[in-house]
């Protein structure tokens, strides 16, 4: 069988066949963010001669050399360590048919809290969404300092998805999918960017349905807290906080100092003026609005019906928070002012909070783990969708309740287990360290991977609507 060929608009690339589809791996969407192109807005990849290669990953964004939690493989979410490489912004293409026409066009964004991931991580191997007739698109972007800290142009990372959806108009029918039915899906920090960009002027055009796994639009920062965050970098690296003093740092350099200055107590102050910060401590670097990208708060477009002519599927799990709180243990070692202590680093009245969960009442853990599920994910997430419900989008919502056995069933449902239902890779979440435990429901995974293809290819996951605040339960209720 002579290798897939398929002609972008910078040139062809040759790719490879695996396990009965197509696929391409690390296709340039934009040029390398080095020189004067970094900190500044993505320019569109430089054109080749002859076929390039596209049988081999590229590099990964720039980030720290990730960890697993305890007993727990994160690899297969996060995806190698950096190498070093520049030439990042790309994408992975896995398609039944470049040589076809009229697919469903999925387009992934990882999660990562804007800080750490990479589409070619294993778990979003998209072999199976290709074998359903689709075609899958996942997305590199730059990450914490390089792509979410204002220097230079703001929200680069989001530009960079931008870029990447334009490519995907422009590229789509290249590798047989349709440029006229896009669906931008993304998990946790992806779906909080796939959040805002609905609310984004500039993606107007790019967007026929979006899925938002356990996100929402409630985490960008005010200019002035982004503004902070860029001056406590220049501050621990000694430089100006000037575009071209940061040009002349090293990624490995800046790294360091973003690693750093993200240690609990070792950063600026960014709440807000309500004493609330939006990320909850998860990430120093968050979007900002107030931009050409987002020139209001994305919500507040988002009521007014900026995004109603796109299709929404959000969805959340049952147990977010427990991924933080189960593997460390700290769900049974906290004590109810270690709980309240915790949630003060983000909520201007942590008690009065935790008080609804059972604070003083009930194991501390436990009552952190449902408060911080709420308040982070859930409950943010379901004013998004009935927001844009109710701003005339069709919307529909989903929670996933199946539960992972790991840790003595503590880890439930939590953050990110769906993910391997969605993209039916099962195996690669499974074992002794694996986020599935040793016996994930595969009879679900046909289930939840069928609907995300089904909302791609017509806007209809298989269950009704929002409009009568129906809420699908991905699991045993």
């Amino acid at each position: 069988m002579t290798d897939p060929l398929a002609t972008t608009t910078s040139g062809r690339v040759r790719g490879r066949h695996r396990g009965g589809i197509a696929r391409f791996d690390a296709v340039p969407y934009a040029a390398a963010p080095v020189g004067d192109l970094r900190f500044a807005a993505p320019r569109p990849a430089p054109a080749w001669d002859g076929v390039r290669d596209a049988t081999n990953p590229g590099p990964i964004a720039p980030q720290a050399v990730g960890a697993d939690l305890p007993d727990l493989d994160t690899a297969v979410l996060r995806g190698p360590d950096w190498d070093g490489g520049q030439d990042y912004l790309t994408v992975d293409v896995s398609t039944p048919d470049p040589g076809g026409g009229g697919l469903p066009v999925l387009v992934f964004v990882h999660g990562g809290a804007f800080v750490s991931g990479t589409g070619s991580a294993p778990l979003y191997d998209g072999t199976s969404f290709a074998r359903s007739g689709a075609v899958l698109v996942t997305v590199n972007y730059r990450l914490g300092a390089e792509g979410f800290a204002p220097i230079g142009v703001t929200n680069a990372g989001l530009r960079d998805q931008l870029a990447a959806l334009r490519w995907v108009r422009d590229n789509a029918a290249a590798f047989g999918g349709d440029p006229g039915n896009v669906t931008v899906f993304g998990q946790s920090s992806g779906a909080m960017s796939i959040a805002d960009l609905l609310g984004s002027p500039l993606s107007a055009g790019l967007v026929d349905r979006a899925i938002v796994q356990s996100g929402h639009t409630g985490m960008t920062r005010v200019p002035a807290a982004g503004r902070r965050l860029t001056d406590a970098l220049a501050t621990a690296l000694s430089i100006p906080a000037t575009v071209d003093a940061f040009r002349g740092v090293a990624p490995e350099r800046l790294l360091a100092a973003q690693t750093a200055l993200s240690a609990p107590g070792q950063g600026p102050d960014l709440r807000d003026e309500h004493g609330h910060d939006p990320s909850f401590g998860l990430s120093a670097f968050l979007p900002v609005h107030g931009d050409d990208v987002l020139p209001v708060p994305p919500g507040e477009a988002i009521a007014a019906g900026g995004a109603s002519g796109v299709d929404l599927l959000v969805s959340t799990c049952r147990d977010e928070m427990s991924l933080y709180l189960a593997p460390t243990g700290a769900v049974d070692a906290l004590t109810d002012e270690q709980a309240v202590a915790t949630l003060a680093a983000s909520h201007p009245d942590p008690a009065e909070a935790l008080k609804p969960y059972g604070l003083g009442e009930r194991p501390a853990g436990t009552v952190l783990t449902e408060a911080l599920t709420d308040l982070v994910f859930r409950l943010p997430a379901r004013e998004f969708a009935a927001s844009h419900r109710d701003a005339g989008g069709r919307t529909h919502v989903a929670e996933f309740t199946w539960r992972s056995l790991r840790f003595d069933g503590r880890l439930g449902a939590c953050h990110g287990l769906e993910l391997p239902f969605v993209f039916h890779n099962l195996d690669v979440a499974t074992g002794p360290r694996g986020l599935l435990g040793e016996a994930p429901d595969v009879e679900l995974a046909d289930v939840l991977h069928r609907a995300w293809v089904s909302f791609a290819a017509t806007g209809d996951p298989g269950w009704p609507d929002h409009h009568d605040d129906h809420v699908f339960l991905a699991g045993p209720a």
